[in-house]
C-alpha cells in the first residue's frame, strides 16, 4: 500500500495585490508555511485572481479575467517556481486557461521538479457560464503521486455523485476539491458535498476556499468558508467524519495525516460498505408509481 500522506488545506485570505511580484511574494509566504508541515498543499480555486487588481485598476469582472487569462502562463511559471522551490507537491488552486476550445479553469497539479498536470472543472455555475463564457473542461481524471491515485473536483464538481465515484472507481482515495464561494449558502454546499462524497465513497475529500473581503476585486469581492479534511463516517473515524477543520471565514493551514490503509480497513470491516454496496443507475423506464392500499 501507498505511504501516508501528510497533506496541508489553505483558507486564503485574499490580499490587495499590486504587482505580479506581489502575488509571487504572497503565493511564496504561504507554500513556506506549508511546506514546513505537509508533502503536498491544497489552494483554493481562483485564488489567484488576487492577482488581477495588479493589471485592473477598477473592480470588472470581464476586464480581471481577461488579464489573468493574459498572463496566464506567467502565474503559471511563478506557481511551478513556489513548488520547486518548496520541494513540495502543490495544487496552488485553479487558473483560467485560454484554450483552443475556449477559456477553461483548470487545475494544476505540480511535483517538486515543476512538471505539471492539470484537472478541469467539468460543470460551470451560473457566473462562470452567463458572465464570463467559461467552458466545460475535460472529464474526471486522477493524478498519479507518490501516494497513490489522488483526484480533483473543483467547487461546483463536487456536488455530483457521478463525477467523484468515476474518480473513486479509477482507484483515487482522496480528492482534493479546491473552492470559491461568495457566501455561506455557496460554502456549505460544497462541505456538505464534501462529506456525502467521502461518505458514500468511504475516502477523504479536502476543501480549500478563499476568504475574506476584497471590495477592490469583482471576482473575489467576497469569500466565505473554512478549509476542512473529510473522511468516512465509520469505526476509526471521528463520528462526524471531520477529520480537521479550521475557523470559519479566517485564513490559514489545517493539516492532516491520511492514511490510504484506513480506507481499505473501513471498506472491508465498517459497519456499513458503502463503497462496495453502491447501486447502479436505475433508469427512469424503470421508476414505476407506488400505489396506495
Amino acid at each position: 500500500m501507498p505511504p501516508s500522506l501528510r497533506l496541508g488545506v489553505l483558507a486564503w485570505k485574499v490580499e490587495n495585490i499590486a504587482s505580479l511580484d506581489d502575488y509571487a511574494q504572497h503565493l511564496d509566504r504561504l507554500v513556506a508555511e506549508g511546506a514546513r508541515e505537509a508533502d503536498l498543499l491544497l489552494m483554493p480555486e481562483y485564488a489567484c485572481m488576487e492577482a488581477a487588481h495588479a493589471i485592473i485598476q477598477q473592480p470588472d469582472p470581464a476586464a480581471e479575467l481577461h488579464a489573468i487569462c493574459t498572463h496566464s502562463d506567467t502565474i503559471l511559471d511563478i506557481m511551478r517556481e513556489a513548488a520547486k522551490k518548496y520541494a513540495v507537491w502543490l495544487m496552488p488552486g485553479t487558473l483560467p486557461r485560454p484554450e483552443t476550445e475556449g477559456i477553461r479553469n483548470r487545475a494544476p497539479l505540480i511535483s517538486p521538479n515543476g512538471t505539471v498536470a492539470f484537472q478541469d472543472k467539468r460543470v460551470m455555475t451560473r457566473f462562470e457560464t452567463e458572465s464570463w463564457g467559461v467552458r466545460a473542461g475535460n472529464p474526471p481524471g486522477v493524478f498519479e503521486t507518490p501516494w497513490g491515485l489522488i483526484g480533483t473536483s473543483v467547487c461546483y464538481d463536487s456536488e455530483f455523485p457521478m463525477l467523484v465515484r468515476a474518480q473513486v472507481e479509477a482507484g483515487a482515495w482522496l480528492i482534493l476539491v479546491p473552492t470559491c464561494t461568495d457566501s455561506p449558502h455557496g460554502f456549505n454546499r460544497v462541505k456538505i458535498s464534501a462529506q456525502a462524497r467521502a461518505l458514500e465513497n468511504q475516502c477523504f475529500v479536502a476543501v480549500s476556499p478563499t476568504v475574506g473581503d476584497a471590495p477592490w476585486l469583482a471576482t473575489l469581492d467576497e469569500n466565505r468558508g473554512c478549509a476542512g479534511v473529510y473522511g468516512p463516517v465509520d469505526r476509526g473515524f471521528p463520528d462526524d467524519g471531520v477529520i480537521v477543520e479550521g475557523t470559519p471565514d479566517t485564513g490559514g493551514w489545517v493539516f492532516a495525516t491520511l492514511s490510504p490503509n484506513s480506507l481499505s480497513e473501513v471498506r472491508e470491516n465498517g459497519a456499513v460498505r458503502n463503497y462496495r454496496d453502491w447501486p447502479k443507475s436505475i433508469p427512469p423506464s424503470q421508476i414505476n408509481p407506488v400505489e396506495l392500499s
